[in-house]
């Protein structure tokens, strides 16, 4: 049998973890591969849940996140120290995931070192270069980069050809995210107590329905996220509401939710939650609000309508599907919007059961036999 192939998978932020965990899982189990994992832990705390819950210990952790330190400051240290890890482990291919300042910086240095880079969910496009800012630039890099580009959806692997990436490089396999909340979602159902920490507030809610709140895009600092608040309030005074808010680390985001929203008695402005309490929250919420990525995927794989508070989306699919809507950070559109799902069975029921384009659950699965051939390992 041939030599293992050594993959260097490098991410530093939870929704990569998340995202990437199902693919190290799979590649430790095929002795075709050796997975060597490195974290820039560009999100220490939320990254460290994942890795725990996953049962991850990073061969390499650069630990590189600092208080408020700049994208191009970032970048740098994160250019010059995955470098290093390359310069030491010699990988035959580099793994990246995503649109992080980690993944370009991977992507980037794999290139200097004639190393092949593949992207795992390539092709996410909005079409503007400031939303989602600074990532769709950060994919466009990445796609000019990478050796294998594996497309969540046919629309990402239409969006590579459209930039002349070559037939033969673009894979459609799914969305990884949906192995990982298929994963989590049984490991809860096997061991409640995994995700118990939302008790209290299940109790303390009951009888109203759940609004799921989540924020943190750069794009949205300053007025979008005050905007955001406000209609956070407006929705807050039903009685029969009760929203549920892991609020970002972010000193943008904390400073503002904790000033406008923390007298209210049915908003609960919490800390972030580990992945299986994140899960649990999904399938607690009647309907989640946010500007996230990741939740514009995960949500419909349980059924729940996504209002989305961008201008733009790299995910147009959930919206030609009805699984998501774009809603923006105008106030008076969030709440109206938020009140049409409440109040409209039919508009609720349209969103809740249409076909979730992002995945079945064997995306890991195919991205590692698609490696296997593009190195010529066999079975």
């Amino acid at each position: 049998m041939a030599r293992p192939q050594k993959i260097l998978v490098v991410f530093g932020t939870r929704p990569e973890a998340i995202k990437l965990f199902p693919l190290v899982a799979a590649l430790r189990a095929d002795p075709r591969f050796v997975p060597v994992v490195c974290v820039s832990a560009q999100h220490r705390q939320m990254l460290d849940q994942v890795l725990e819950i996953a049962g991850i210990v990073p061969d390499h952790d650069l630990d590189l996140m600092r208080p408020d330190q700049t994208l191009d400051s970032l970048t740098a240290a994160l250019l010059t120290e995955l470098g290093k890890v390359m310069d030491a482990e010699k990988p035959d291919r580099v793994m990246v995931q995503g649109d992080t300042a980690t993944a370009i910086a991977g992507a980037l240095a794999a290139y200097y070192r004639k190393i092949p880079a593949d992207h795992v969910e390539a092709g996410l496009r909005s079409g503007n270069i400031y939303h989602p800012w600074p990532e769709e630039v950060n994919r466009k890099i990445i796609g000019s980069i990478a050796s294998l580009h594996f497309a969540p959806t046919e629309v990402s692997a239409a969006a590579l050809r459209a930039e002349n990436v070559p037939e033969a490089r673009v894979h459609v396999t799914g969305n990884t995210v949906i192995d990982a909340l298929q994963w989590v979602t049984e490991r809860i159902r096997e061991a409640p107590q995994l995700a118990s920490g939302l008790a209290e507030l299940e109790q303390r809610f009951a009888g109203k329905r759940i609004i799921g709140v989540t924020t943190h895009r750069r794009e949205n600092f300053g007025g979008g996220m005050e905007n955001i608040a406000e209609a956070i309030r407006q929705i807050a005074a039903r009685g029969d509401v009760a929203v549920i808010f892991p609020v970002h680390l972010n000193p943008n985001v904390r400073a503002v939710m904790n000033t406008a929203l923390g007298d209210l008695a049915n908003v609960a402005l919490i800390e972030p939650l580990d992945y299986p309490h994140f899960a649990h929250l999904l399938s607690l919420a009647e309907i989640m609000l946010t500007d996230s990525g990741g939740v514009q995927e995960e949500a419909p794989a349980l059924g729940k309508p996504v209002l989305v508070m961008r201008e733009t989306t790299e995910r147009p699919e959930g919206v030609a599907a009805g699984t998501a809507r774009l809603v923006g950070t105008e106030t008076s559109v969030i709440v109206t919007e938020l009140f049409t799902l409440l109040d409209d069975k039919a508009a609720y029921e349209s969103m809740a059961r249409a076909h979730n384009p992002f995945g079945d659950g064997q995306s890991a699965r195919r991205i590692v036999e698609l490696l296997a051939n593009e190195v010529g390992c066999q079975a």
